[in-house]
Parts: C-alpha cells; structure tokens; sequence
C-alpha cells in the first residue's frame, strides 16, 4: 500500500533520514522503533507531506506522492495521529470530529463516520459538548484518533499515541488501534513501548540517527538480544 524509496531529508545542513526505505503492505499494522531522535517523526511527517525531502520517493497505491502538500495526501486516504495529539482545545469535542471530516473524500459519509466514532469511543459521545482543550490526556488521544478516523483514512500513521498516557489508557489506545487494524485498517505505528508495539505488529523497522539499521517480522524483533537490549533493557 505505502512504499518509501531511499528517502533523505534534512533540516539545513542536519541529515534527518538517510536512504530510508521500507515497506507498508495493506491490512497490516507496521511499527517502526528507534530512539528519541532517531528520526521516527521526521518519516512520519515527510510521508504527511509536512516535511519536504531532498530526494526519494514516496508511493501510495502505486501513485508517487512525493512532493504533494499534506491536505492532498490527507484526500488520498493517509491519516496521521500526531505527536502530541494537538486538538482544537478551544472547540468542542463534536467541532474537533467535524473539522476532520470536512475532506472532500469524507463528506458523503461524516454522519456515518461519526456515528462509528462515538460508538468506538463512548465517553467521546458522553462530552460531545465540552472543549477539547478540558478533556483529560486519554480522552484527547481518542479524539485525535476519532478526528483522524472522520477523514476516511485507507492508512492511519500514529506518531507516538501512548505518549504522557497513564498505563491503563495506553493499553486503551492500543487496543483501539488493533480493533481498527482488525476491521481491515492499515497502519504504520511509531510507539516508545517498544515491546507492545512489535508485539502488535506483523512487519517492524529499527531507526537509528535516520537510516534503517534491521527489519523484520515483529515477532522475531521482539525477541533479538540486540533489539531487547538497545530498547527494552533486558
């Protein structure tokens, strides 16, 4: 479904990611691991079309979307769950969903979708009036997750969503990305739980300083002694 061919992307004369190539097939949840500053957002962001690359390619069912600005690409049907979550705090927990589903690609079906969405995430459907800016962390992670889901993604990239989350909202937010996943979703999930995340996913990536080190099955990642000790401590 997404393919990245030999990206490389700098910030002035910082290198960010080096000839980054990897694989996302459809129906699939991949994760990609590494440390803080690995360069794991930066990908995240130059697939959006957020961050521009100095050279690569970047396919989406079989269309060349490198270059494309970030609301094309949102029309094509790539989502993304930003770090950080970055709701419309100033504007109610229906507003936030509405503006996600203001795509062209979404609009036939919003009613619907948002239907889906407060079924998925009840306690969204309790608050559809308060701001979003007075929901607790956990709550505005469903919402990012929710808005995201109104623009009727193909491939929704999650960019750190157990971030700041106490451990039973985190093992909230992960089930929901697998309940999405089993509905048939794509998903490309960068995650500092290193451990749940490889566990979660068929495909795994390991980043280290922007350039794709190891590979694999996410099950045989999990258990390499070089990834356990470098990201789990073990």
């Amino acid at each position: 479904m997404l393919s990245v061919r030999d990206l490389d992307l700098f910030y002035g004369d910082a290198q960010a990611l080096d000839r980054v190539s990897l694989e996302v097939p459809r129906g699939e949840i991949v994760a990609i691991i590494g440390a803080n500053g690995a360069g794991k957002s930066s990908l995240i962001r130059t697939i959006a079309g957020i961050e521009k690359s100095r050279s690569g390619t970047i396919e989406f069912e079989g269309t060349t979307i490198t270059g494309q600005e970030s609301h094309q690409i949102c029309n094509l049907g790539i989502g993304q769950v930003a770090e950080g979550r970055q709701v419309f705090p100033g504007m109610s927990v229906q507003e936030n969903l509405e503006m996600g589903g203001l795509l062209p690609r979404a609009r036939a079906k919003a009613k619907q979708t948002m239907a889906e969405v407060y079924a998925m995430f009840p306690r969204l459907a309790e608050r559809k009036g308060q701001l979003a800016g007075t929901l607790s962390g956990g709550e505005q992670q469903m919402l990012a997750i929710g808005r995201c889901l109104m623009g009727n993604p193909e491939l929704i990239m999650f960019d750190e969503p157990s971030l700041g989350l106490a451990p039973l909202v985190v093992q909230e937010v992960l089930r929901a990305i697998r309940t999405l996943n089993e509905k048939g979703m794509t998903v490309l999930l960068v995650e500092q739980n290193v451990a749940v995340s490889l566990k979660i996913s068929k495909h795994a990536y390991v980043l280290e300083n922007g350039n794709i080190v190891m590979s694999g099955k996410g099950s045989d990642l999990l258990h390499d002694d070089r990834v356990r000790q470098a990201y789990m401590g073990l």
